[in-house]
């Protein structure tokens, strides 16, 4: 009999290359099922695939009766209760070696749309606004030469120093546990404390996953040791950064401006972000190509595969669960 796999929202189930045979998997016709739908069908099935932000909390692994796979499509893992699952004997995985690319490439997309003005004077072109044709309007700043600042120096951080170093720019990193000697130089970085790379870098990125040490992590507080006019990427988490503080700092000019594809209430985003000109907003696509999605499929299938093997799902997130399948 196959293993029955059920997904929160439609997937290139294409790039999973499963086996009819040994899986059957269930997604939904439309964009996701909604919660009580799955709270409806979970007991039947055996692994759980959620994306993204949707909540798989006690009541729905409580549910899921002969579930022995959470398998997360994607890399941050905040929005299940892993706890919860490991009293269950539940093992969760996920999918962080696809996101690296694609999520530092947006993030310093949002950089280049932000330093220079892009999305401001697109809109303001396309919308027939007033513009000048002048020498000294529509300016910008160039990257090169600048301070980035990186807070959490993973691999998407690393990837995002790498394209920072191709376009000059010094770095400063913040991270628990530092890069050896050997990394330090080939990304060009210097580990700064937290106080230190906020006051020293023109711009900073956000590549932390959200805890209770990084909730708010850029509060007020932070907001007023930073240069003024610094500016802010976010491609990790939205309440990492305090929302309400972040507009005041751009309402008072403590900030230059912010490129956001994450947001605290998501996907609710504070209304004064939206009529701001030194904003970008993206709605969350880190990963949101058609080559990333497969690839995510294919290592969501992978840690499947091997879990019903026998063996241990090479993206596992709690260890202390033994594989009993």
């Amino acid at each position: 009999m196959a293993y029955k796999i059920l997904s929160t929202h439609r997937i290139p189930l294409e790039g999973m290359n499963l086996s009819q045979r040994e899986f059957e998997i269930t997604a939904p016709e439309k964009k996701h099922f909604s919660r009580e739908e799955l709270l409806e069908r979970i007991a039947d099935y055996d692994v759980l695939i959620p994306v993204f932000g949707f909540s798989i909390d006690r009541e729905l692994i409580e549910r899921g009766k002969k579930l022995q796979l959470i398998a997360n499509f994607g890399v941050g893992y905040n929005n299940i209760d892993v706890e919860q699952a490991t009293r269950q004997g539940i093992m969760v995985t996920n999918t962080p070696a696809m996101v690296i690319e694609p999520t530092a490439e947006l993030a310093f997309s949002l950089l280049l749309a932000l330093s220079r003005r892009v999305c401001e004077l697109n809109h303001k072109l396309k919308n027939r606004e007033p513009v000048q044709w002048e020498v000294m309007a529509n300016l910008g700043h160039t990257l090169q030469d600048k301070t980035v600042g990186i807070i959490g120096m993973g691999n998407i951080g690393k990837d995002f120093a790498l394209k920072a170093r191709a376009f000059g720019m010094h770095i400063l990193y913040y991270t628990r546990t530092p890069l050896d000697l050997t990394d330090e130089k080939t990304y060009g970085a210097r580990r700064a404390t937290l106080e230190e790379l906020l006051s020293q870098s023109d711009v900073i990125s956000l590549h932390t996953p959200l805890t209770e040490k990084t909730h708010h992590m850029l509060n007020e507080e932070a907001f007023r040791m930073m240069k003024p006019g610094a500016f802010i990427i976010n491609t990790a988490r939205g309440a990492v950064i305090e929302e309400k503080a972040l507009v005041a700092a751009l309402q008072n000019g403590q900030l230059g401006g912010a490129g956001l594809d994450v947001f605290e209430f998501e996907p609710q985003i504070t209304q004064e972000l939206l009529g701001m000109d030194n904003v970008v907003l993206t709605p969350h696509i880190g990963t949101a190509n058609y080559e990333t999605r497969k690839a995510m499929a294919g290592e969501t299938a992978v840690n499947i595969s091997e879990y019903f093997k026998g063996n241990t799902p090479p993206n596992l997130i709690n260890p202390e669960v033994k594989n009993n399948s």
